[in-house]
């Protein structure tokens, strides 16, 4: 099986070297030449000399828009690909989107697969991530399956072709919505004299504990690291790809509206480059701006 991977950004370089290490003949290419440095021969000159002879062309890609024109656009990936080959989509794109650069796909005789992933880059350089795939083609997501294997822990077939990129975005902003409530039930906390590190250990120990509050909360948020790796910017966007599929279907949904408008504030006030961890720090800055906590006091 000869596969392409397109977009070695922070995801997609320890996935493809993941791929690399399994032994997968693959070839990868990305718009910053300097990472044929990383990559060595294995680097294409261009997208489309990547998918060339390729059964599997895997995007990992910024966002929807940008897949559609790496595929389909002028010196496109898919210029030389042959007929039959499977477009799997990692990215997290918009779910109309992809049914719509489906339907394309299908006319110019290739099949697609959208599966995005959950568990930042640590995870995806073990092959240990999470993957939501959505397809109509049962035999393409069959063919893709040993390296959606190779990449995840656990691969979750949800649906139709978009079901993927739709159960990314709202897991996301479920995510959104638990750490962005996280965040300032400790900060009235604090501001009632309940030490953080004591509220969190009431959360754990409570119905207000997730995953968030497990694994987050203490190293990252607390200890004010804030570095676990996935910016504010791109949780933002996964958040507004729920919002807007939520209005696509005309769903009233008022929690999912007001974690939008969150996040969006969130992200004009403390920046999209901010580690996603800082939500923190704009509950502060909306109530005084002093930290509730610092490392040393977490620690303690």
């Amino acid at each position: 099986m000869k596969v392409a991977f397109i977009g070695l950004g922070n995801m997609g370089q320890p996935m493809a070297r993941h791929l690399l290490d399994a032994g997968f003949d693959l070839t990868v290419f990305d718009v910053s030449p300097a990472l044929r440095e990383t990559f060595g021969a294995v680097f294409a000159t261009t997208a489309s000399e990547a998918c060339e002879g390729a059964d599997i062309v895997i995007t990992m890609l910024p966002n929807g828009q940008i897949v559609r024109d790496a595929l389909l656009g002028s010196g496109g990936a898919l210029e030389r690909a042959r007929p039959g080959m499977v477009v799997l989509d990692m990215s997290s794109s918009d779910a109309t989107g992809t049914v719509a650069l489906g339907a394309d796909l299908k006319a110019l005789g290739f099949a697609m697969v959208d599966a995005p992933v959950s568990g930042g880059m640590a995870l995806a350089g073990q092959g240990k991530l999470s993957i939501m795939a959505g397809t109509d083609d049962a035999d393409a997501l069959a063919r893709c399956m040993p390296v959606l294997d190779a990449l995840g822990s656990k691969v979750l077939p949800v649906g139709k072709l978009g079901a993927g990129h739709a159960a990314k975005a709202i897991n996301n902003l479920i995510g959104a919505a638990i750490l962005g409530v996280t965040s300032e039930g400790m900060v009235l906390a604090r501001r009632f004299g309940i030490d953080p590190g004591t509220m969190l250990d009431v959360l754990n120990s409570a119905t207000g504990r997730s995953g968030i509050s497990e694994t987050i909360f203490r190293p990252h948020v607390l200890e004010r690291k804030f570095g676990v790796g996935f910016a504010l910017g791109l949780m933002t966007k996964d958040v507004n790809l729920a919002a807007s599929l939520k209005d696509g279907l005309g769903v009233d949904l008022p929690l999912f509206a007001s974690t939008a408008r969150c996040w969006n504030d969130a992200m004009a006030r403390i920046g999209p480059a901010t580690d996603f961890s800082a939500y923190l720090t704009y509950v502060e800055e909306l109530n005084g701006g002093d930290a509730i906590t610092n490392p040393a006091k977490a620690d303690s």
